[in-house]
């Protein structure tokens, strides 16, 4: 079963320094995080956890000490710090690091390019974490996919994948240049797919489509661009009739949006899309 997401809370702030990073494909790129900063983080009773990054504007002066509740009470919204939401790819307790795996396409969004660009010593500041989603031992068998958006954390889930689980991981990536090394239990089944000039998830779905679905209780971590995540939550709710309380899925983003158009937004978008695939369900 999909663990329960917690109740809301003020979320903490916290200041990280670079410590390290690593082009892991052409279009990935990992920032090693630590430093006094993180004295109060803690993560890893989830496999999804996520921060959320905050990068003030350059032309904004902002009180010290920095407090995001004190700035969204106090300044108008289009002075607000923008935050992107990025998953923990790993948290090591016993050194204080943070790792976060970054999509980076050039010049273009406002994370990527600061971590292409990132060097030991630089600063950042995040909120977090928040969560989930983490493998069920008692489900008979696992379903993952995603984009490159959501590999970070379907690669988290699969390296605490109980021995001995069914695993069907559908990864979509750009091409074969993506493909990552991935830890995973003996027997997981980890399929890349390789969009080439497709849009965003069309040959995700048609692959999961084409899956024979084992016998037993599923339970399914499908995350990534809204559209196919759409799509794919259908063929679960809808065709498949799996039960809401065995799916993590959600839409990262959505082609066309920035994170802040795609946040504003998603409430409503998730609220149509879960009325209509109950409608069609009950029919």
């Amino acid at each position: 079963m999909a663990a329960q997401r917690p109740a809301r809370s003020t979320p903490t702030l916290h200041r990280a320094r670079v410590r390290r990073t690593e082009r892991l494909t052409p279009h990935m790129v990992r920032v090693v995080l630590g430093g006094e900063g993180l004295a109060a983080f803690d993560a890893g009773e989830f496999t999804d956890h996520y921060v959320k990054l905050v990068f003030p504007l350059p032309d904004v002066s902002y009180p010290e000490p920095f407090d995001m509740a004190h700035i969204r009470a106090e300044l108008p919204r289009d002075q607000w710090p923008r935050t992107r939401t990025y998953t923990v790819r790993a948290w090591d307790p016993q050194t204080r690091e943070l790792t976060v795996d970054f999509v980076v396409h050039g010049a273009r969004g406002l994370a990527g390019p600061w971590a292409a660009a990132a060097q030991p010593g630089d600063e950042i500041m995040f909120l977090g974490p928040g969560g989930a989603y983490a493998p069920d031992p008692t489900a008979d068998w696992h379903l993952l996919a995603g984009d490159e958006s959501a590999l970070p954390a379907i690669a988290a889930a699969l390296s605490r994948m109980p021995a001995g689980a069914v695993v069907h991981a559908f990864i979509e990536v750009a091409g074969p240049e993506e493909r990552q090394e991935l830890a995973a239990p003996p027997g997981a089944e980890i399929t890349w797919v390789y969009r080439d000039a497709a849009p965003v998830g069309r040959q995700l779905v048609r692959f999961v489509r084409d899956l024979t679905f084992p016998p037993g209780r599923l339970q399914a971590f499908v995350h990534g661009e809204a559209g196919f995540v759409k799509e794919l939550r259908r063929l679960l709710r809808v065709e498949h009739a799996i039960a809401r309380e065995a799916l993590s899925i959600s839409g990262y983003w959505r082609t066309g949006h920035d994170e802040d158009g795609w946040q504003a937004g998603k409430r409503d978008w998730n609220a149509q899309v879960e009325a209509e695939q109950e409608a069609a369900t009950a029919a």
